[in-house]
């Protein structure tokens, strides 16, 4: 057996593939993060302080948001990507073990994250859709026609991580729902659509009343998660399986309120896109001829590298590039620009015949690519257009050689010379293919026992109540496995995706809101829970996970619910005005029903339940008393 994975993992390692969707993955990944990040500055006070505004955490963790966002910019534009990869993974590390992200505000992808980022510390993404390659290419700009640095990966670039980060949490996850009874009935995706804490705006109703329906979404879901695994490395299965995850996660993230999740989820189905459909978009969004053909000196470092720069944004292959010498020719129109300043400053003519000449031609390019285009637009404003102008004509005549001529590398024997060199650094640094492939058979056989270890002991034996009379035994091996994964979870991102099970739902019926009085005497929902019981946005993802299964469960908790009422009606009542030195709040609830049986307007039903005044919050000098008389719930 490990001779056959070995044998996979090195015909793998020889199988290269394009670059195209790893690059996807990558800018994907990176607008996530920085999401997140953006996220978690826009509610610092409510994560990170103790009390919002009142008892506030230090600011030094504003100044390492800000870093973090950085970090997760230079990931997505893929500038120092590698860098980049490993500064953001260590401050999902740091925030999640470190500040109160890892247990009140789990956003419940945070897991995901780790693991996804740690992949890019090592996957080569930096080959597609960076400013890295850019950079690579105007290091050596006479290297341009040789396709340098390489747009080709192992195919194994992509398969480990889906096989890792999917495949293992499907699975996982499948295992789990296996011991609750509402995902045996078929109405896993059913229930928490129907309740208000957890929906979204979108009312899903016409779907929610269709029982066969959503029992076959239940089930196909039970049959995607457990075969995802063993399935997605035949292509045969690709595109069926990757088709069935983007509804899934799509109908997760416009139907619930956990949208990070849900597009945590899709992003990494940028590595199940068939490339021939990369090469089909690519062909789709090409225009047939280009709208500009730009003139430039071929003898030239900084026109050549104008060239390359232009040629790795212009994705709509908007411009044309002809070297002076061979067709200056062509267009009579030239002759009226004199020769030297022609071999200074690239010229432009458009289909009209009208040609444009330095600061100009770059901004008809930044036009003529139209994505760029309100750049040129702004560039070509009377004030605007001085300023680049003086700025251009400064950094040409600083050069005291305006003509650089470059070393000829046609010849074949300097093209062997460093193809060589490439190669022999590469190797050096790497290894062969087969130290490669053992390397990373060791790496996996690691990551199945970690893996194995998160399923087996929280999937099946804890599940089953196998570790509820132990054995002496059993405790040792209990708390081994709970070190290990203790490691694995907060390194790795392996994780029990035991998450929205009966053990969750099961007695929760209860939904709590604030209102406060505003300046004309009117009662108004806070907003953070509104007259629905809807979680309103932007409180969802984390914020909302910190309510609906931390704060508020079918065990409520006095101390624990106290917390998080202090935090929210801190953090929401200085954002809407209310004067925390004498204020007063009333606490809402109202009763649901979560069954385990399929029933009909069962979202409309929980939300048209009318609230009932349980109790208030009171502020005074800053200080908060929650004055809730007795209430029949059980252990509140």
């Amino acid at each position: 057996m490990y001779k056959n994975a070995l044998h996979l993992i090195t015909k793998g390692l020889k199988k290269r593939v394009p670059a195209t969707g790893l690059g996807f993955f990558r800018i994907g990944f990176g607008l996530l993060t920085v999401h997140e990040v953006g996220f978690l500055f826009y509610f610092r006070h409510l994560i990170f302080d103790p009390i919002p505004f009142l008892d506030q955490a230090p600011p030094l963790l504003s100044f390492f948001l800000v870093l973090w966002g950085i970090a997760a910019l230079n990931l997505t534009v893929g500038w120092f990507t590698r860098l980049a990869a490993l500064v953001t993974y260590s401050f999902w590390l740091l925030f999640l073990g470190f500040t109160p992200m890892w247990q009140d505000f789990d956003g419940g992808f945070d897991q995901l994250m780790v693991a996804g980022t740690l992949f890019l510390v090592f996957l080569p993404s930096e080959r597609s859709l960076s400013l890295d390659n850019l950079r690579l290419k105007l290091t050596n700009p006479t290297l341009e026609n040789r396709q340098t640095p390489p747009v080709t990966v192992s195919v194994l670039s992509y398969f480990i991580p889906l096989g890792f980060c999917l495949g293992n949490l499907y699975f996982d996850s499948a295992i789990h729902k296996l011991s609750a009874e509402f995902w045996r009935n078929g109405l896993g995706a059913w229930l928490p659509s129907t309740m208000p804490y957890y929906i979204s705006a979108i009312d899903m109703s016409p779907l929610l009343n269709l029982k066969h329906l959503q029992m076959v979404i239940g089930y196909s879901l039970f049959v995607f998660q457990f075969g995802f695994l063993f399935f997605f490395g035949f292509r045969r299965f690709r595109v069926p399986l990757m088709v069935i995850g983007v509804i899934f996660h799509t109908g997760i993230t416009v139907s619930l309120n956990i949208y990070p999740f849900g597009i945590g989820m899709l992003v990494f189905y940028f590595l199940m896109v068939p490339f021939s459909w990369w090469r089909y978009l690519k062909k789709m969004i090409r225009l047939k001829s280009p709208l500009l053909t730009v003139i430039y000196n071929q003898d030239s470092i900084q026109h050549k590298r104008m060239v390359i720069t232009v040629k790795h944004f212009d994705v709509l292959g908007a411009i044309e590039f002809k070297e002076f010498r061979e067709h200056v020719r062509q267009y009579p129109a030239l002759t009226r620009i004199s020769g030297e300043r022609l071999l200074n400053n690239p010229c432009a003519i458009n289909r009209k015949g009208q040609q444009y000449e330095g600061i100009n031609a770059y901004i008809q390019i930044l036009l003529k690519m139209r994505y760029t285009a309100a750049i040129g637009l702004i560039m070509g404003l009377p004030k605007i257009h001085s300023l680049c102008d003086r700025h251009y004509r400064q950094i040409r005549d600083s050069r005291s050689e305006m003509i650089n001529y470059v070393i000829d590398i046609n010849s074949d024997n300097t093209k062997i010379v460093i193809e060589e060199r490439l190669k022999n650094s590469f190797t050096q640094h790497t290894g062969t293919v087969r130290q490669r492939a053992h390397r990373i058979m060791k790496i996996l056989v690691v990551l199945l026992f970690l893996q194995l270890n998160s399923t087996i002991h929280y999937g099946i034996v804890h599940r089953l109540g196998f570790d509820r009379h132990a054995t002496a035994t059993r405790r040792l091996l209990t708390d081994i496995s709970n070190s290990i994964l203790l490691f694995s979870h907060a390194f790795l991102g392996i994780t029990p995706h035991g998450l929205y099970l009966h053990d969750h739902f099961e007695g929760f019926n209860h939904l709590f809101a604030f209102t406060y009085m505003d300046n004309q005497g009117q009662e108004k929902f806070l907003p953070f829970v509104n007259e629905e019981g809807r979680i309103v946005a932007p409180n969802w993802g984390r914020i909302q996970s910190m309510w609906a299964n931390v704060a508020v469960m079918a065990d409520v908790k006095r101390l624990r619910f106290r917390k998080f009422s202090e935090k929210v009606t801190a953090f929401w009542g200085t954002k809407v005005g209310i004067d925390l030195s004498n204020a007063v709040l009333t606490l809402k609830m109202k009763e649901i029903q979560t069954p385990v049986e399929w029933e009909k307007n069962l979202r409309y039903n929980n939300i048209v339940q009318p609230w009932v005044d349980i109790g208030t919050v009171i502020w005074k000098d800053g200080a908060m008393r929650l004055d809730i008389p007795e209430v029949d719930i059980e252990k509140f």
